[in-house]
C-alpha cells in the first residue's frame, strides 16, 4: 500500500522569504548594470530555478546572459548570508502543521526552486528538516512546472499520485501537482494570486493554515 505524501513548496508556502529574494535579485542586476525589476515582477516568478527565473525576468537576453545572472544572484544571496541579512520567517502555523501531519503519519517533503544548501538551511534554522523525508530542490532537477521533482519524491517516499498532495503559492506548483497527477492545493498567503492557482487547475486555495489542514484532510 502506498503512503500518504504532503509535498511543500518552500518560499511563499512554507517560509517568506521575499525581502532576501527581492534584495539578492536587485544586487545581482545592478552588479550586471541593469536596472532591477520591480519587486512583484521578481516574486511573479520565484519557484521557477534560477536561469528560466532570469528568462521571465529578462526576456529579451540570450541563455548565457540568463546563466550569468543566476550566478550573480547566487553570489549575492550568499553575500546576504555572510551579513546575516536573510530572512525567511515561517509563515503562522506552518510549523504546527508540519509537526502534526508528522505525528499523524503522514510522510513528508519539499519541492523547490531552492539550492540543496539553501533549502537545508532553512529547515535547519527552523528545526524542521529532520520532519522530512524527502528533499527535492533545483539542483537536481528541471525547473518547474516538469513533474520530476514529484516523481522523485514519490519514489522516495513510496507513495503514489492518489496518496500525495502538492501544496503550494505559485501557478508553477499547480501546473508540477497536475503533470504529476496528484492532488494540488494553492495557499493564498505566497506569490501569487488565488485566482491563479484556481485558475491553473487548484482543486482548492486554503487562506491561513486551519484551512490548509482541513484540505489536507489533515488531524
Amino acid at each position: 500500500m502506498a503512503n500518504p505524501l504532503v509535498v511543500f513548496d518552500c518560499d511563499g508556502t512554507l517560509v517568506d522569504g521575499q525581502h532576501s529574494i527581492c534584495t539578492a535579485m536587485a544586487r545581482a542586476f545592478e552588479e550586471a548594470s541593469l536596472v532591477a525589476p520591480d519587486r512583484l515582477a521578481i516574486l511573479s516568478a520565484v519557484g521557477l530555478s534560477l536561469p528560466h527565473a532570469m528568462a521571465r525576468l529578462l526576456p529579451d537576453a540570450d541563455a548565457d546572459f540568463h546563466a550569468h545572472l543566476a550566478e550573480r544572484y547566487k553570489l549575492a544571496f550568499q553575500a546576504l548570508r555572510r551579513e546575516n541579512a536573510v530572512s525567511e520567517p515561517l509563515y503562522p502555523g506552518m510549523a504546527d502543521l508540519v509537526h502534526d501531519l508528522d505525528r499523524a503519519g503522514w510522510l513528508l517533503g519539499v519541492a523547490t526552486g531552492k539550492s540543496d544548501r539553501g533549502l537545508a538551511l532553512c529547515l535547519t534554522h527552523h528545526g524542521l528538516i529532520d520532519r522530512f523525508v524527502t528533499l527535492q530542490t533545483a539542483d537536481r532537477h528541471p525547473s518547474k512546472p516538469h513533474p520530476s521533482m514529484l516523481l522523485t519524491a514519490m519514489a522516495e517516499a513510496g507513495a503514489s499520485p492518489d496518496t500525495t498532495v502538492m501544496i503550494g503559492d505559485t501557478s508553477f506548483d499547480i501546473d508540477m501537482g497536475l503533470a504529476a497527477g496528484v492532488r494540488s492545493i494553492g495557499v493564498a498567503w505566497g506569490y501569487h494570486a488565488p485566482d491563479e492557482l484556481i485558475a491553473a487547475g487548484a482543486q482548492a486555495v486554503a487562506m491561513d493554515s486551519s484551512e490548509l489542514r482541513r484540505h489536507i484532510g489533515a488531524p
